[in-house]
């Protein structure tokens, strides 16, 4: 094979296959043919059926490759403070971090969630110049105006929420992130300290690479905002949090994800969890996310063990 390689990531259990699918046929579609794509699906007991169905978005510059994570998160307990909702945040979230680790054959990679839609080319994304920073990523501009979000990211995580990056689509220096051994730092402060937090791997992301982030073009990282009016020519829509256009109409970009979800082997499904979405669901996410708001309001008036606390006043370091 002739074709540079670009290795691409995603994190999933079984739920998230319908949404994946949509991410890879959107991905693969407009991505430019002149390079290879290794999609690595790193996966928690993925199924057969699951499996079989994605592996047919494979492309002929295309392999999708399904990895099992192995034992390598034994070591953290899955506590209900560093959760927002034992449905919405499972361990897989910490899956990302230990991608470098995991993949040594690779220096660079991209880690995308399964809730998007890719319009633009991706090897695009792969191709930016690092400049010497750990990660690459957009700054979290869905959660502008929301004050209590903003706060819990500055005075909360110590980062001016004007500089906090969303961990949705990240571009990974690997071999930089194994040299200053980030894997290792993450368990050693998830376990000495559990941080209380609404967002685990972000936070934790943010706080420890803070100052070598290389804040990328937003059109990466294009999350529904009823605040501001749609992005001309976004490369790739991120439904983030509850803006999920498979459980509700509305929702800003919603024509990109049904374009592919049509192409994908699970438009019935997704149609049907469409169909069977109650008011009473919504409402249910509805009352997530002011929990979420208040889980803000509580974080942000704790005096110690925060990870600006920790950060700001030396008692540990950053990478």
């Amino acid at each position: 094979m002739n074709k540079q390689i670009i290795p691409i990531f995603f994190t999933i259990d079984d739920n998230f296959a319908p949404y994946l699918s949509v991410a890879i046929k959107s991905m693969l579609d407009n991505a430019n043919k002149d390079y290879f794509y290794n999609v690595h699906i790193v996966h928690e007991g993925l199924s057969n059926e699951n499996k079989n169905k994605l592996k047919q978005l494979e492309t002929s510059n295309s392999s999708i490759i399904f990895n099992e994570m192995d034992n390598k998160l034994e070591c953290i307990q899955d506590k209900l403070e560093n959760r927002l909702r034992a449905d919405i945040f499972t361990l897989s979230i910490y899956f990302r971090i230990f991608i470098p680790e995991m993949f040594q054959e690779y220096d660079k990679a991209i880690y995308l969630d399964s809730d998007i839609v890719v319009l633009g080319d991706i090897s695009e994304l792969y191709n930016c110049d690092l400049k010497g920073n750990l990660i690459g990523a957009c700054i979290d501009k869905s959660i502008v105006g929301i004050k209590p979000i903003e706060d819990y990211f500055t005075i909360g995580v110590g980062v001016d929420y004007r500089e906090y990056f969303n961990s949705g689509i990240l571009l990974f220096d690997m071999k930089k992130m194994r040299e200053v051994k980030l894997a290792d730092k993450f368990l050693y402060l998830f376990n000495k300290y559990h941080f209380e937090n609404i967002d685990p791997d972000q936070s934790y992301l943010n706080a420890m690479c803070y100052g070598k982030v290389l804040h990328l073009d937003n059109t990466w990282d294009t999350m529904p905002n009823d605040t501001f009016p749609p992005v001309e020519n976004p490369k790739l829509i991120h439904y983030n949090l509850f803006s999920k256009p498979w459980r509700k109409s509305g929702v800003q970009y919603e024509e990109y994800f049904w374009k592919y979800a049509k192409e994908s082997n699970y438009y019935d499904t997704l149609i049907e969890e469409f169909n069977n979405t109650t008011l009473e669901d919504l409402k249910k996410d509805e009352e997530t996310l002011n929990f979420m708001l208040q889980r803000c309001e509580e974080i942000i008036n704790i005096e110690k063990g925060t990870f600006k606390d920790i950060f700001d006043n030396g008692i540990e370091e950053r990478l």
